[in-house]
C-alpha cells in the first residue's frame, strides 16, 4: 500500500473492515470490497469521528449498490429456473437440473427446501431481496441436493464448488439474527 496506513475502527459492523489513510488522498473517499472485508480510502488528515461517518456512510452506498444488483432470478419462477441452469453449468458440472423452482411464501426455519424425488425446489420469498450471490448461493446448495442426500463431505465438496458459499452463509445467519427469524439452515424434506 502506497502512503498510508492501515486501521480498523472500534465498534465498527459486523463485517471486516480495513480502512486504509493516504497522504496522497485530499477529499475523496472510496470502497470497495476484497473478499469478505470492505476497505475504505479515506486522506491522511481525516478525524476519527470523519472516519467513522465515511465508514458507515460508504458500507450503506455499497450495500444499496449491491442490493441493485440483485439477482434477477426474483423477478419469477421461470427465471429461478432459468438461474438454476446457469448455474448448474458453471458450478456442477451441468448434470444437475431441477423440474421445477419456486418462489414460496416465508418459511418458518428454512430459506429453502428441496425434494429430490421429485426434482422441486422451493425459495422463501425472504430471500428476493437479498444479493445475487446470496441467492446464486441457496440455489447451488438446493441443487447439490437433487445429486447428494444430506449434508455430508461429497454435498459440502459439491456446495464449495460456488467460490462465495462461506460469505454467503455468513450473510444469511447475521439476516437471520438481525430479524430474529430462526433460521439457521437450509435442507431437504
Amino acid at each position: 500500500m502506497r502512503g498510508g496506513d492501515k486501521t480498523e475502527p472500534a465498534g465498527a459492523s459486523q463485517q471486516k473492515i480495513e480502512v486504509r489513510r493516504s497522504a496522497r488522498r485530499r477529499s475523496t473517499v472510496t470502497a470497495y470490497r476484497d473478499g469478505d472485508t470492505l476497505v475504505v480510502l479515506i486522506p491522511a488528515g481525516m478525524s476519527r469521528a470523519e472516519e467513522k461517518h465515511w465508514v458507515a456512510e460508504m458500507e450503506r452506498k455499497l450495500q444499496r449498490t449491491e442490493s441493485r444488483r440483485a439477482s434477477p432470478a426474483r423477478q419469477s419462477d421461470a427465471a429461478l429456473l432459468a438461474r438454476c441452469a446457469q448455474l448448474s453449468a458453471r458450478y456442477l458440472d451441468r448434470d444437475t437440473l431441477p423440474k421445477s423452482v419456486r418462489w414460496v411464501p416465508p418459511m418458518r426455519t428454512r430459506w429453502a427446501s428441496c425434494t429430490p424425488t421429485d426434482r422441486t425446489i422451493r425459495v422463501s420469498e425472504r430471500l428476493r431481496d437479498v444479493p445475487s450471490w446470496v441467492l446464486d448461493y441457496v440455489l447451488v446448495h438446493e441443487l447439490a441436493h437433487l445429486r447428494v442426500h444430506g449434508h455430508d463431505a461429497r454435498f459440502w465438496e459439491l456446495v464449495r464448488r460456488y467460490p462465495k458459499t462461506e460469505r454467503a452463509i455468513g450473510y444469511l445467519e447475521g439476516l437471520s439474527a438481525a430479524a430474529g427469524w430462526g433460521i439457521s439452515e437450509l435442507d431437504e424434506e
